[in-house]
């Protein structure tokens, strides 16, 4: 009787991609503190409880999703077939990862740009002769 090393890829999947996610997670909230205070003009209270919340729901759409693409359905007996299964799971998953990176950033640009635009027409509703409720 050979000994399955599912076990054992379970072992090797998980410390990957919690690690992947973390290091992820953290150098993205890290960066996006910048644009949080940009966003928010400055107010740092809401600014930077607003990149708290965006890093949590990060790590629990990425650690959940890590979680459901985890099963593996067949026995594993050698351990080339265990590393092309590992390669694949965490290569698929570093995919997904790399997508939700790029689309927060895109979050924090497209908040950015909102917030640029409403500060400029601010500004432009300010110079309007006889708009005294702007001032």
């Amino acid at each position: 009787m050979r000994t399955s090393l599912n076990l054992l890829a379970y072992f090797i999947y998980l410390p990957i991609v919690i690690l992947l996610t973390w290091y992820v997670a953290r150098t993205l909230f890290r960066n996006s503190k910048i644009f949080m205070l940009d966003i928010f003009n400055g107010k740092s209270d809401i600014a930077l409880s607003t990149n708290k919340l965006f890093e949590t729901g990060f790590y629990l759409l990425n650690l959940g999703f890590a979680l459901l693409i985890m099963k593996i359905a067949v026995e594993i007996f050698d351990s080339r077939s265990m590393l092309e299964i590992l390669s694949a799971r965490i290569g698929g998953f570093s995919i997904y990862l790399g997508i939700m990176l790029f689309f927060n950033l895109y979050l924090f640009f497209r908040g950015r740009r909102i917030s640029k635009q409403r500060a400029r027409l601010a500004e432009a509703l300010k110079r309007i002769p006889g708009n005294e409720e702007t001032k």
